[in-house]
């Protein structure tokens, strides 16, 4: 056994696994304890546990300090070599736990300095390919600084749209189980993304990572409670980039897409039957739902606060703001469908009455009543096409604007008819009241192809 302690290999782990046997046997066999032959052996027995603990923890320590050499893959490591010798691990745990301590904290430590590095490199490379799309100032309405913005209209909220239509964004969902992005390959081709895409990524990296390293820990050390020890590192890096990140997060929609990220991460986890990001994940809803209903009260403060006299635009047709904000609507019903636990329901309310608000006031400066019905009439009528597309999931809302656009189409009619028949309109009306109400029927003026009517009601 002596010469084969110079070596890590198949015999070494035979005569290590002999070793156990004995030691194992001297400490439970009373009959033994108190034998001469045991006094005889047990200086030797116990300098060979000596030996062989510091030879096994030298040995894995060099192989947990291989992992911090640059282009290390641990996790081929860990099955290559580390699974392998499994064994020398469990002998350290039954025969020296000090020992098996210390190794366990050496590899925490090597671990955690590698994986936050690895984190951290990789947040630098992601944030390098961010397309920014909201920031305060977009918001309409939010600021002064939004002068900058009205004059140029409908052209500069296209360059802004991604803030208010979800569009191709929603893939994103379609794709949540997709490798990460390889920062290198999307520099080369001089790619951007919004935020989400960034996220997803990110995560995407954060449960394989944390999915493998939790196999392995429970295979290997048997110590559940390691995987956090590990962890705590790359943890805080990601939280400190998180609060950073949604500090300065002003799109709406890409938070509510980070939320449905995360449930569907959570889904993943899950399905894995890996609990071990479970507390991470629910601390991630923690922060973005607060952030997003913040950022959703700058779009509903945006349209309350915005100088109408301003903004608006002599003509009748679907003002470009009320567009963006109900394609904005749109978006979070089909999200808050996907993903919203009807958290939104209430928000979505308030949106809609701050989009009625904006309407009023914008039909408020056309000199006619009848103009005012038209461009109520035109705004319902994109307000309902708009919704069209956005599914089943937009339905009352949908019923809601078809509603408003009956009676103003009603409004717009009457207005009309007052218009070019307005003293016919009154004669008859002044002489129906004169009639007896009791003697004759009910009578209602009407109009059809362009030709002015009476009939019973």
């Amino acid at each position: 056994m002596e010469s084969s302690f110079w070596q890590v290999n198949d015999d070494y782990i035979k005569s290590l696994n002999m070793l156990s046997k004995k030691l194992r046997f001297a400490q439970v066999d009373p009959l033994l304890n108190a034998s001469k032959a045991l006094k005889d052996i047990k200086q030797e027995l116990e300098r060979l546990r000596k030996k062989a603990l510091s030879k096994v923890s030298a040995y894995v320590i060099g192989i947990f300090s291989s992992m911090r050499k640059p282009g290390t893959n641990i996790q081929i490591l860990q099955q290559n070599l580390l699974q392998k010798y499994r064994y020398l691990v469990l002998f350290l745990k039954e025969h020296g736990i000090e020992t098996y301590n210390d190794v366990c904290a050496a590899y925490v430590d090597k671990m955690n300095k590698v994986l936050s590095e690895d984190f951290r490199v990789y947040l630098e490379s992601l944030e390098s390919l961010k397309l920014d799309i909201g920031v305060s100032t977009d918001v309409i309405g939010y600021d002064a600084n939004v002068l900058d913005l009205i004059p140029r209209g409908r052209e500069q909220l296209r360059n802004h749209h991604f803030m208010f239509s979800l569009g191709e964004r929603s893939n994103i969902l379609k794709e949540i189980d997709q490798p990460g992005l390889v920062p290198c390959i999307s520099e080369a081709n001089s790619l951007k993304y919004p935020y989400e895409v960034i996220f997803r990524s990110l995560q995407k990296l954060l449960m394989d990572t944390a999915s493998s390293e939790y196999i392995f820990i429970k295979a290997f050390f048997r110590e559940e409670s390691m995987f956090y020890q590990v962890f705590e590192g790359p943890f805080a890096v990601i939280d400190e980039n998180m609060k950073l990140t949604l500090a300065n997060s002003h799109d709406a929609i890409c938070l509510m897409l980070m939320i449905c990220i995360t449930k569907k991460h959570q889904l993943v986890m899950s399905n894995r039957r890996l609990p071990c990001l479970d507390t991470y994940l629910d601390k991630a809803l923690i922060y973005l739902w607060p952030r997003f209903k913040i950022v959703f009260d700058m779009y509903i403060q945006s349209l309350y606060q915005c100088d109408a006299k301003m903004l608006w635009v002599d003509g009748t047709h679907p003002h470009h703001i009320v567009r963006c904000y109900m394609e904005f609507t749109a978006s979070l019903i089909q999200l808050n469908a996907e993903c919203g636990d009807g958290q939104l329901d209430m928000s979505l309310k308030r949106l809609r009455l701050a989009v009625d608000d904006l309407l009023v006031r914008f039909a408020e400066k056309f000199a006619t009543q009848k103009l005012q019905h038209l461009f109520l009439l035109n705004n319902c009528d994109m307000a309902i096409s708009i919704l069209k597309e956005a599914g089943e999931e937009a339905k009352e809302l949908r019923r809601y604007f078809e509603e408003k656009l009956e009676s103003n189409l009603v409004s717009f009619v009457d207005e009309l008819l007052m218009e070019y028949f307005g003293d016919l309109i009154k004669f008859v009306k002044n002489h129906i009241c004169k009639l007896d109400k009791t003697i004759l029927p009910k009578y209602v003026i009407f109009v059809t192809h362009g030709k002015l009517g009476i009939c019973r009601k």
